[in-house]
Protein backbone atom coordinates (compact mmCIF):
# COMPACT_ATOMS: atom_id res chain seq x y z
CA UNK A 1 0.00 0.00 0.00
CA UNK A 2 1.44 3.13 -1.25
CA UNK A 3 -0.58 5.88 0.72
CA UNK A 4 -0.18 7.64 3.88
CA UNK A 5 -3.00 9.33 5.89
CA UNK A 6 -1.13 12.15 8.46
CA UNK A 7 -3.31 13.47 11.87
CA UNK A 8 -3.10 14.98 14.92
CA UNK A 9 -2.45 12.73 17.66
CA UNK A 10 -3.08 15.28 20.68
CA UNK A 11 -5.31 18.51 20.21
CA UNK A 12 -3.74 20.22 17.46
CA UNK A 13 -1.00 22.25 16.35
CA UNK A 14 1.65 19.42 16.63
CA UNK A 15 3.39 20.63 13.79
CA UNK A 16 1.87 18.71 10.91
CA UNK A 17 2.52 21.25 8.15
CA UNK A 18 5.94 20.81 7.77
CA UNK A 19 5.53 16.45 8.22
CA UNK A 20 3.32 16.89 5.39
CA UNK A 21 5.29 18.86 3.83
CA UNK A 22 8.39 16.71 4.13
CA UNK A 23 6.19 13.79 3.20
CA UNK A 24 3.94 15.35 0.16
CA UNK A 25 8.04 15.35 -1.26
CA UNK A 26 7.50 11.61 -1.53
CA UNK A 27 3.57 11.77 -2.81
CA UNK A 28 1.65 12.45 -6.06
CA UNK A 29 -0.97 13.83 -4.37
CA UNK A 30 -2.31 15.69 -1.30
CA UNK A 31 -5.71 15.72 -0.25
CA UNK A 32 -7.19 17.60 2.69
CA UNK A 33 -10.36 15.71 3.63
CA UNK A 34 -12.20 17.46 6.50
CA UNK A 35 -12.24 21.16 8.15
CA UNK A 36 -12.79 23.89 7.18
CA UNK A 37 -10.00 27.61 7.59
CA UNK A 38 -9.54 26.89 11.62
CA UNK A 39 -6.78 24.84 11.43
CA UNK A 40 -3.56 26.74 9.95
CA UNK A 41 -0.47 24.59 9.03
CA UNK A 42 2.96 26.47 8.82
CA UNK A 43 5.88 25.31 6.27
CA UNK A 44 9.12 26.54 5.86
CA UNK A 45 10.79 25.97 2.53
CA UNK A 46 13.92 27.62 1.96
CA UNK A 47 13.53 30.40 4.22
CA UNK A 48 10.32 31.31 3.15
CA UNK A 49 7.32 30.71 5.32
CA UNK A 50 4.02 29.52 4.22
CA UNK A 51 0.92 29.95 6.14
CA UNK A 52 -2.27 27.79 4.59
CA UNK A 53 -5.56 27.04 6.00
CA UNK A 54 -7.19 25.42 3.68
CA UNK A 55 -4.84 24.38 0.81
CA UNK A 56 -3.21 21.05 1.04
CA UNK A 57 0.64 21.35 1.66
CA UNK A 58 1.19 19.94 -1.83
CA UNK A 59 0.55 23.03 -3.44
CA UNK A 60 3.90 24.67 -2.72
CA UNK A 61 5.68 22.18 -4.20
CA UNK A 62 5.73 21.63 -8.37
CA UNK A 63 3.94 18.77 -10.13
CA UNK A 64 1.57 17.61 -7.25
CA UNK A 65 -2.44 17.50 -7.86
CA UNK A 66 -3.75 19.15 -4.39
CA UNK A 67 -6.92 18.05 -3.67
CA UNK A 68 -9.95 19.45 -1.19
CA UNK A 69 -11.99 16.55 -0.69
CA UNK A 70 -16.03 16.67 0.60
CA UNK A 71 -15.43 16.67 3.79
CA UNK A 72 -14.08 19.94 4.12
CA UNK A 73 -16.26 23.08 4.62
CA UNK A 74 -15.01 25.84 2.02
CA UNK A 75 -15.33 29.37 2.25
CA UNK A 76 -14.87 30.45 -1.00
CA UNK A 77 -13.68 34.01 -0.19
CA UNK A 78 -11.31 32.56 2.04
CA UNK A 79 -9.70 30.63 -0.39
CA UNK A 80 -8.90 33.17 -2.53
CA UNK A 81 -7.43 35.22 0.22
CA UNK A 82 -4.82 32.34 0.20
CA UNK A 83 -4.41 31.66 -3.42
CA UNK A 84 -3.31 35.12 -3.99
CA UNK A 85 -1.38 35.66 -0.87
CA UNK A 86 0.98 32.52 -1.90
CA UNK A 87 1.23 34.09 -5.38
CA UNK A 88 3.12 37.48 -3.95
CA UNK A 89 5.68 34.45 -2.70
CA UNK A 90 5.84 32.79 -6.65
CA UNK A 91 3.11 29.83 -5.96
CA UNK A 92 0.60 29.78 -8.41
CA UNK A 93 -2.74 27.82 -7.92
CA UNK A 94 -4.37 26.39 -11.08
CA UNK A 95 -6.83 24.05 -11.92
CA UNK A 96 -4.18 21.82 -13.25
CA UNK A 97 -3.26 21.94 -9.86
CA UNK A 98 -5.72 22.20 -7.07
CA UNK A 99 -8.74 20.08 -7.40
CA UNK A 100 -11.94 20.95 -5.08
CA UNK A 101 -15.04 17.96 -5.13
CA UNK A 102 -17.85 18.98 -6.17
CA UNK A 103 -19.86 18.12 -3.41
CA UNK A 104 -18.17 20.41 -0.92
CA UNK A 105 -20.31 22.31 1.37
CA UNK A 106 -19.63 26.29 1.55
CA UNK A 107 -19.15 28.40 3.77
CA UNK A 108 -21.08 31.41 3.53
CA UNK A 109 -21.24 34.92 5.26
CA UNK A 110 -24.13 34.23 7.89
CA UNK A 111 -22.08 31.28 9.37
CA UNK A 112 -19.34 33.11 10.75
CA UNK A 113 -22.02 35.69 11.71
CA UNK A 114 -23.95 32.90 13.61
CA UNK A 115 -20.72 30.83 15.08
CA UNK A 116 -19.56 34.54 16.89
CA UNK A 117 -23.16 35.53 18.35
CA UNK A 118 -23.57 31.91 19.67
CA UNK A 119 -20.24 32.17 21.21
CA UNK A 120 -20.52 35.52 22.79
CA UNK A 121 -24.27 34.52 23.67
CA UNK A 122 -22.76 31.69 26.13
CA UNK A 123 -19.95 33.87 28.13
CA UNK A 124 -17.91 31.81 30.20
CA UNK A 125 -19.05 28.72 28.83
CA UNK A 126 -17.71 29.37 25.40
CA UNK A 127 -16.34 26.55 23.17
CA UNK A 128 -13.48 28.40 21.85
CA UNK A 129 -14.07 28.44 18.43
CA UNK A 130 -12.28 30.77 15.37
CA UNK A 131 -15.98 32.54 14.54
CA UNK A 132 -15.47 31.82 11.24
CA UNK A 133 -18.27 29.47 10.64
CA UNK A 134 -17.32 26.13 10.35
CA UNK A 135 -19.69 24.60 13.14
CA UNK A 136 -22.50 26.22 11.79
CA UNK A 137 -21.69 25.26 8.25
CA UNK A 138 -21.29 21.33 9.22
CA UNK A 139 -24.84 21.60 10.73
CA UNK A 140 -26.41 22.80 7.67
CA UNK A 141 -24.55 20.19 5.74
CA UNK A 142 -26.12 17.50 8.63
CA UNK A 143 -29.23 19.64 8.55
CA UNK A 144 -29.42 18.82 4.42
CA UNK A 145 -29.75 22.99 3.78
CA UNK A 146 -26.02 23.29 2.66
CA UNK A 147 -25.12 25.16 -0.46
CA UNK A 148 -22.55 22.95 -2.22
CA UNK A 149 -20.09 23.98 -4.52
CA UNK A 150 -21.57 22.36 -7.56
CA UNK A 151 -24.84 24.51 -6.68
CA UNK A 152 -23.06 27.72 -8.22
CA UNK A 153 -23.33 26.33 -11.64
CA UNK A 154 -27.57 26.34 -11.60
CA UNK A 155 -28.50 29.68 -10.43
CA UNK A 156 -32.32 28.68 -10.25
CA UNK A 157 -31.42 25.57 -8.47
CA UNK A 158 -28.66 27.95 -6.23
CA UNK A 159 -31.72 30.39 -5.29
CA UNK A 160 -33.65 28.00 -3.85
CA UNK A 161 -31.03 26.78 -1.66
CA UNK A 162 -30.26 30.26 -0.70
CA UNK A 163 -33.95 31.29 0.21
CA UNK A 164 -34.07 27.84 2.62
CA UNK A 165 -30.81 28.46 4.71
CA UNK A 166 -31.66 32.15 4.82
CA UNK A 167 -35.12 31.49 6.51
CA UNK A 168 -33.73 29.26 9.39
CA UNK A 169 -30.31 31.52 9.69
CA UNK A 170 -31.92 35.05 9.75
CA UNK A 171 -34.16 33.74 12.53
CA UNK A 172 -31.20 32.82 14.72
CA UNK A 173 -29.44 35.96 14.14
CA UNK A 174 -32.56 37.59 14.90
CA UNK A 175 -32.80 36.16 18.23
CA UNK A 176 -29.24 37.05 18.81
CA UNK A 177 -29.90 40.26 17.98
CA UNK A 178 -27.29 40.40 14.98
CA UNK A 179 -28.07 42.22 11.43
CA UNK A 180 -29.74 39.66 9.06
CA UNK A 181 -27.93 38.80 5.93
CA UNK A 182 -29.22 40.53 2.52
CA UNK A 183 -30.25 36.95 0.01
CA UNK A 184 -30.52 38.88 -2.70
CA UNK A 185 -26.98 40.86 -2.22
CA UNK A 186 -25.27 37.56 -1.63
CA UNK A 187 -26.82 35.10 -4.22
CA UNK A 188 -25.43 37.97 -6.64
CA UNK A 189 -22.08 37.48 -5.12
CA UNK A 190 -21.61 34.34 -5.35
CA UNK A 191 -22.53 33.86 -8.50
CA UNK A 192 -19.77 36.55 -9.45
CA UNK A 193 -17.92 34.20 -7.73
CA UNK A 194 -18.81 31.47 -9.73
CA UNK A 195 -17.05 31.78 -12.66
CA UNK A 196 -13.50 31.91 -10.56
CA UNK A 197 -14.88 28.70 -8.63
CA UNK A 198 -16.09 26.07 -10.49
CA UNK A 199 -13.14 25.55 -12.93
CA UNK A 200 -11.83 24.29 -9.71
CA UNK A 201 -15.07 22.14 -9.19
CA UNK A 202 -15.02 17.73 -10.49
CA UNK A 203 -15.58 14.70 -9.03
CA UNK A 204 -12.77 14.00 -6.57
CA UNK A 205 -13.66 10.62 -5.46
CA UNK A 206 -13.32 9.71 -9.41
CA UNK A 207 -9.69 11.02 -9.93
CA UNK A 208 -8.73 9.45 -6.44
CA UNK A 209 -10.18 5.97 -7.82
CA UNK A 210 -8.20 6.04 -10.89
CA UNK A 211 -4.56 7.11 -8.86
CA UNK A 212 -5.88 4.18 -6.79
CA UNK A 213 -5.87 1.71 -9.86
CA UNK A 214 -2.89 3.31 -10.97
CA UNK A 215 -0.80 2.65 -7.88
CA UNK A 216 -0.19 6.56 -7.31
CA UNK A 217 1.00 7.47 -4.00
CA UNK A 218 -1.63 9.22 -2.11
CA UNK A 219 -1.03 11.80 1.13
CA UNK A 220 -4.18 12.46 3.11
CA UNK A 221 -3.65 15.62 5.07
CA UNK A 222 -5.81 15.67 8.31
CA UNK A 223 -7.02 19.06 10.58
CA UNK A 224 -7.11 19.51 13.87
CA UNK A 225 -6.34 16.25 15.68
CA UNK A 226 -7.94 13.12 17.00
CA UNK A 227 -8.72 14.65 20.65
CA UNK A 228 -10.86 17.21 18.44
CA UNK A 229 -12.79 14.81 17.25
CA UNK A 230 -16.33 15.64 17.36
CA UNK A 231 -17.57 11.89 18.75
CA UNK A 232 -14.32 10.91 20.22
CA UNK A 233 -12.62 13.99 21.76
CA UNK A 234 -12.87 15.91 24.95
CA UNK A 235 -17.14 16.94 23.87
CA UNK A 236 -18.40 20.06 23.65
CA UNK A 237 -14.46 21.54 23.67
CA UNK A 238 -14.30 19.77 19.85
CA UNK A 239 -14.27 20.40 16.46
CA UNK A 240 -17.58 20.02 14.07
CA UNK A 241 -15.88 17.21 11.89
CA UNK A 242 -14.67 13.84 12.43
CA UNK A 243 -10.69 14.23 12.44
CA UNK A 244 -9.74 10.54 12.86
CA UNK A 245 -8.23 8.22 10.24
CA UNK A 246 -11.22 7.05 9.04
CA UNK A 247 -12.59 9.98 7.96
CA UNK A 248 -10.02 10.37 4.99
CA UNK A 249 -12.13 7.48 3.35
CA UNK A 250 -15.41 8.98 4.36
CA UNK A 251 -14.16 12.72 3.76
CA UNK A 252 -12.86 12.02 -0.04
CA UNK A 253 -14.57 9.25 -1.74
CA UNK A 254 -12.03 6.96 -1.67
CA UNK A 255 -12.34 3.28 -0.45
CA UNK A 256 -11.54 2.98 3.32
CA UNK A 257 -9.25 -0.20 2.30
CA UNK A 258 -6.85 2.28 0.01
CA UNK A 259 -5.95 4.77 3.09
CA UNK A 260 -2.50 2.85 3.94
CA UNK A 261 -0.31 3.86 6.65
CA UNK A 262 -1.97 6.02 9.04
CA UNK A 263 0.85 8.82 11.64
CA UNK A 264 -0.22 10.94 13.99
CA UNK A 265 1.42 13.64 15.08
CA UNK A 266 2.55 14.64 18.48
CA UNK A 267 4.77 17.22 20.02
CA UNK A 268 7.46 15.94 22.61
CA UNK A 269 4.93 18.38 24.96
CA UNK A 270 1.02 19.30 24.82
CA UNK A 271 -0.87 22.26 24.18
CA UNK A 272 -4.23 23.33 23.02
CA UNK A 273 -6.39 26.38 22.23
CA UNK A 274 -9.19 27.47 23.49
CA UNK A 275 -11.51 26.13 26.31
CA UNK A 276 -11.46 22.48 27.26
CA UNK A 277 -10.07 20.02 29.93
CA UNK A 278 -6.46 20.03 29.61
CA UNK A 279 -5.12 17.33 32.94
CA UNK A 280 -0.69 18.59 31.64
CA UNK A 281 -1.35 22.12 31.89
CA UNK A 282 1.35 24.20 33.24
CA UNK A 283 0.13 27.77 34.11
CA UNK A 284 3.77 28.31 35.52
CA UNK A 285 7.15 29.65 34.73
CA UNK A 286 7.45 26.04 32.60
CA UNK A 287 4.52 26.20 30.99
CA UNK A 288 5.47 30.15 30.07
CA UNK A 289 8.55 28.87 28.69
CA UNK A 290 7.97 26.07 26.98
CA UNK A 291 5.57 28.63 24.99
CA UNK A 292 8.04 31.25 24.72
CA UNK A 293 10.43 28.79 23.23
CA UNK A 294 7.70 26.84 21.11
CA UNK A 295 6.58 30.46 19.75
CA UNK A 296 3.26 28.75 20.70
CA UNK A 297 0.50 31.57 19.14
CA UNK A 298 -2.39 29.73 16.27
CA UNK A 299 -1.20 29.90 12.92
CA UNK A 300 -4.99 30.79 11.92
CA UNK A 301 -6.30 33.45 15.05
CA UNK A 302 -2.68 34.23 16.57
CA UNK A 303 -4.48 33.02 19.91
CA UNK A 304 -1.71 32.31 22.80
CA UNK A 305 -1.72 28.40 22.98
CA UNK A 306 -2.20 26.73 26.41
CA UNK A 307 1.10 24.78 27.27
CA UNK A 308 2.18 21.40 29.44
CA UNK A 309 3.59 18.25 29.34
CA UNK A 310 3.48 15.00 27.17
CA UNK A 311 0.13 13.39 28.00
CA UNK A 312 1.28 9.99 26.86
CA UNK A 313 -2.35 8.87 28.00
CA UNK A 314 -3.82 10.87 26.28
CA UNK A 315 -1.73 10.30 23.38
CA UNK A 316 -2.29 6.37 23.39
CA UNK A 317 -5.63 6.92 23.28
CA UNK A 318 -5.88 8.81 20.51
CA UNK A 319 -3.58 5.68 19.25
CA UNK A 320 -6.12 3.58 19.48
CA UNK A 321 -8.76 5.74 18.41
CA UNK A 322 -7.36 7.23 15.69
CA UNK A 323 -6.25 4.04 13.97
CA UNK A 324 -2.38 5.20 13.61
CA UNK A 325 0.54 3.02 13.36
CA UNK A 326 3.19 5.06 14.54
CA UNK A 327 3.91 8.79 15.22
CA UNK A 328 6.28 11.56 14.15
CA UNK A 329 7.51 13.52 17.50
CA UNK A 330 7.83 17.54 16.75
CA UNK A 331 9.73 20.40 18.68
CA UNK A 332 11.40 18.12 21.22
CA UNK A 333 14.87 20.99 20.56
CA UNK A 334 12.03 23.28 22.42
CA UNK A 335 12.72 21.24 25.75
CA UNK A 336 16.46 21.28 25.11
CA UNK A 337 16.82 23.85 28.52
CA UNK A 338 15.39 21.85 30.87
CA UNK A 339 16.89 20.16 33.75
CA UNK A 340 13.96 17.72 34.32
CA UNK A 341 10.83 16.68 31.95
CA UNK A 342 7.62 15.46 33.10
CA UNK A 343 5.42 12.90 31.72
CA UNK A 344 2.17 11.59 32.71
CA UNK A 345 1.50 8.32 32.28
CA UNK A 346 -2.05 7.84 33.58
CA UNK A 347 -4.65 9.52 35.25
CA UNK A 348 -6.34 9.63 38.68
CA UNK A 349 -9.90 10.20 39.26
CA UNK A 350 -12.05 10.49 42.77
CA UNK A 351 -8.65 8.31 44.04
CA UNK A 352 -8.84 5.81 41.16
CA UNK A 353 -5.80 4.89 38.61
CA UNK A 354 -7.24 5.37 35.08
CA UNK A 355 -5.37 4.25 32.14
CA UNK A 356 -7.68 7.02 29.53
CA UNK A 357 -9.10 9.98 29.96
CA UNK A 358 -12.66 9.31 30.65
CA UNK A 359 -16.03 10.92 28.48
CA UNK A 360 -17.41 13.08 31.42
CA UNK A 361 -16.92 16.80 31.06
CA UNK A 362 -17.13 17.12 34.67
CA UNK A 363 -14.82 13.67 35.05
CA UNK A 364 -12.59 14.86 32.67
CA UNK A 365 -12.23 18.19 34.38
CA UNK A 366 -11.23 16.27 37.76
CA UNK A 367 -8.94 14.13 36.41
CA UNK A 368 -5.11 14.42 38.08
CA UNK A 369 -2.18 13.58 35.74
CA UNK A 370 0.16 10.88 36.87
CA UNK A 371 3.74 11.70 36.59
CA UNK A 372 7.57 9.80 35.77
CA UNK A 373 10.00 12.50 35.79
CA UNK A 374 13.04 12.05 33.46
CA UNK A 375 16.66 13.87 33.11
CA UNK A 376 16.63 16.47 30.33
CA UNK A 377 19.92 16.54 27.96
CA UNK A 378 20.58 20.48 28.41
CA UNK A 379 22.11 20.48 25.36
CA UNK A 380 20.66 21.98 21.56
CA UNK A 381 19.49 18.98 19.30
CA UNK A 382 18.10 21.51 17.29
CA UNK A 383 19.10 20.61 13.59
CA UNK A 384 19.82 17.00 14.29
CA UNK A 385 19.27 14.69 11.27
CA UNK A 386 20.55 11.18 12.63
CA UNK A 387 19.88 9.18 16.51
CA UNK A 388 23.24 9.54 16.65
CA UNK A 389 23.29 12.93 16.63
CA UNK A 390 20.98 12.80 20.27
CA UNK A 391 22.08 13.22 23.44
CA UNK A 392 21.40 10.06 25.80
CA UNK A 393 19.08 11.36 27.25
CA UNK A 394 17.10 12.67 24.51
CA UNK A 395 17.31 9.32 22.82
CA UNK A 396 16.03 7.68 26.29
CA UNK A 397 12.89 10.15 26.15
CA UNK A 398 11.80 9.00 23.03
CA UNK A 399 12.16 5.64 23.76
CA UNK A 400 10.06 5.84 27.41
CA UNK A 401 7.58 7.38 25.47
CA UNK A 402 7.33 4.60 22.79
CA UNK A 403 6.61 2.32 25.76
CA UNK A 404 4.18 4.67 27.17
CA UNK A 405 2.39 5.13 24.12
CA UNK A 406 2.29 1.82 22.55
CA UNK A 407 3.42 2.29 19.13
CA UNK A 408 6.79 3.75 17.22
CA UNK A 409 8.07 7.09 16.40
CA UNK A 410 9.08 6.77 13.03
CA UNK A 411 10.20 10.36 12.54
CA UNK A 412 11.84 12.76 14.36
CA UNK A 413 11.32 17.06 14.22
CA UNK A 414 14.44 18.54 15.52
CA UNK A 415 13.74 22.02 13.67
CA UNK A 416 10.83 23.46 11.11
CA UNK A 417 12.94 23.10 8.57
CA UNK A 418 11.83 20.35 6.66
CA UNK A 419 15.27 18.28 6.29
CA UNK A 420 16.13 18.78 9.98
CA UNK A 421 14.23 15.42 10.37
CA UNK A 422 15.30 11.83 11.38
CA UNK A 423 13.69 8.94 9.61
CA UNK A 424 13.26 5.63 11.25
CA UNK A 425 10.78 4.69 8.53
CA UNK A 426 9.40 5.96 5.02
CA UNK A 427 6.05 5.69 5.72
CA UNK A 428 5.38 5.30 1.81
CA UNK A 429 7.34 2.28 1.76
CA UNK A 430 4.98 0.37 4.54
Amino acid sequence: MSNVVVIGAQWGDEGKGKIVDWLSSRAEIVVRFQGGHNAGHTLVINGTEYRLNLLPSGVVRGGKLSIIGNGVVLDPWALFREIDAIAEKGVHVTPDNLLIAENCALILPMHGLVDRAREQSLGARKIGTTGRGIGPAYEDKIARRAVRLCDLAEPAWLHERLEELLTHHNALLRGFGAPEVDGQALERDLLALAPRLLPFAGPAWQRLDVARRAGTKILFEGAQAVMLDVDHGTYPYVTSSNTVAAQAATGSGLRVGSLGRVIGIAKAYTTRVGSGPFPTEDTGPVGELIGERGREFGTTTGRKRRCGWFDATLVRQAIAIGGIDSIALTKMDVLDTLDEIKVAHAYRLDGKLLDALPASPAAQARVEPVYTTLPGWKQSIRGARTWADLPPNALAYVRRLEDWIGAPVDLLSTSPERDDTILVRDPFEG
